[in-house]
């Protein structure tokens, strides 16, 4: 702790609003995509599981280890994000501990290309991306604190929305880019570059890059936007040890729910549907491919359009929620995302799928960007690091509920086009928890 005298926590509010500290803000978005996009869904878990892992020993498959490990990293992600923003806040190291979390990330990334295709290497693979991915997990918990610090009460939903934008871009990017240039093709070498495909070579290759790019961009937003002033908003805490700041949290909590319940309710609320939204891209090429006839070749070109449309619904509903507030926007979204999916129960064929999948997925962005805005207007001013370390904690509570309804769904009907039910029982189910929490004010603060 500094000699520094405390500040009034109001004085993080629009602390670094100008352009450029926006732009910075977002690139890290833009950069932090390589991780969900290629390391995450796409390519290094693909192969860690179908290639490294193809003749693993025993008779539990990859996939499961795979399922396990990340399993057991949001465990440890859901028990620690709390009190680790409420430590940010308090010890004013936002911004200090938002580029420790992204330099273990892109460690983690780094120490991937040596993950040779052996099974023997699936161990390490196995934990970089288990430790990889709670790193990741743990600095959006930073991150999307600083949101405050960027914007103003009368333009932090285009904010928010801008920053989903960049991460949707960034992400298309990184995939045409990693695909044509190292993975596109057949034979011994793949891709523009004509990289070798013995080893595992040109997926390895691909982690590399998606750490430099991830490290490219995560660098402006710790350059240009200045460290969180400490403030007094949480006494006790900048204090607390690792057990203690749970009693400080359970304090603070007791107090939220003591003088504004509506946090508490839109807490539980977002983590039901942002759960739905998550099962929106989870299961799409699951059932593009398996009910909808799409080509799996045509899935990839499905997926970067469903990104761009999700985007530009981000930046668009930005404004709106800048004007009438972001519950409308979320509620809107909700609705017309199960509207979508009832039309998608109905209909058959590939050009159906393009027309009611794009159209669900543009809501998508803007229910994602306003729920962070929402909450980010809810936060006591000096405390955003826990709203949203709790915040991931209840998305990651109920994150089973889309894929066990999706799989329910598909069980008891028999038939993979069932599960859409599940998935919009979940979006319903959150839309009907959000329905009675007050919207914050326009210009709280």
């Amino acid at each position: 702790m500094t000699g520094e005298p405390a500040v009034d926590p109001r004085a993080v509010v629009g602390q670094a609003a100008g352009r450029g500290h926006v732009v910075a803000w977002g690139l890290w978005d833009w950069g932090s995509s390589a991780f969900n996009a290629v390391i995450l869904t796409f390519v290094f878990s693909v192969y860690l599981t179908d290639k490294v892992g193809d003749d693993l020993p025993g008779g539990v498959s990859p996939s499961a280890w795979l399922g396990w490990a990340l399993g057991l990293a949001g465990f440890a992600v859901a028990l620690t994000a709390p009190i680790s923003g409420q430590r940010f806040d308090a010890s004013a190291k936002r911004k200090g501990s938002l580029g420790a979390l992204t330099t273990l990330t892109i460690l983690s990334m780094v120490l991937m290309f040596f993950v040779h295709d052996d099974y023997r290497y699936f161990w390490l693979g196995l934990v970089l991306l288990g430790f990889g991915s709670a790193f990741f997990e743990l600095a959006g918990v930073p991150y999307n604190a600083m949101l405050r610090q960027v914007s103003t009460p009368d333009d932090v939903g285009r904010v928010s929305g801008f920053g989903w934008a960049m991460g949707y871009f960034g992400g298309i990017f990184i995939l045409l880019i990693s695909y044509f240039g190292f993975i596109s093709g057949h034979g011994d070498n793949r891709g523009l570059l004509g990289v070798p495909v013995d080893d595992g070579t040109n997926i390895r290759l691909v982690a590399m890059l998606a750490a430099v790019w991830f490290a490219a961009f995560a660098l402006p937003v710790l350059l240009v936007v200045p460290e969180l002033p400490r403030t007094n908003a949480d006494p006790g805490a900048a204090r607390a040890g690792f057990f203690g700041s749970y009693r400080v949290l359970w304090r603070d909590l007791r107090e939220l729910w003591a003088v504004d319940r509506r946090t508490v309710g839109f807490l539980v609320a977002s983590a039901i549907f942002r759960d739905g939204l998550a099962g929106v891209f989870t299961f799409g090429a699951i059932l593009a491919v398996r009910v909808y006839g799409i080509a799996d070749s045509d899935v990839l070109l499905f997926g970067i359009a469903a990104n761009v449309v999700a985007a530009l619904g981000a930046v668009t509903a930005g404004r709106f929620d800048d004007r009438i507030g972001p519950k409308i926007v979320i509620v809107v979204s909700l609705i017309a995302m199960v509207i979508c999916g009832i039309a998608l129960l109905i209909v058959s064929g590939p050009t159906m799928f393009w027309v009611f999948g794009l159209l669900l997925t543009i809501f998508v962005g803007p229910a994602q960007s306003a729920a962070r805005s929402f909450l980010t207007r809810l936060a006591p001013p000096g405390r955003e690091g826990q709203m949203f370390g709790l915040y991931t904690t209840t998305g990651r509570a109920v994150s089973f509920l889309a894929p066990a309804l999706f799989g329910f769904f598909v069980w008891a009907f028999d038939a993979d086009r069932a599960g859409i039910v599940g998935i919009l029982a979940v979006l319903a189910l959150g839309l009907a928890a959000l329905l009675p929490v007050r919207g914050p004010e326009r210009n709280a603060a």
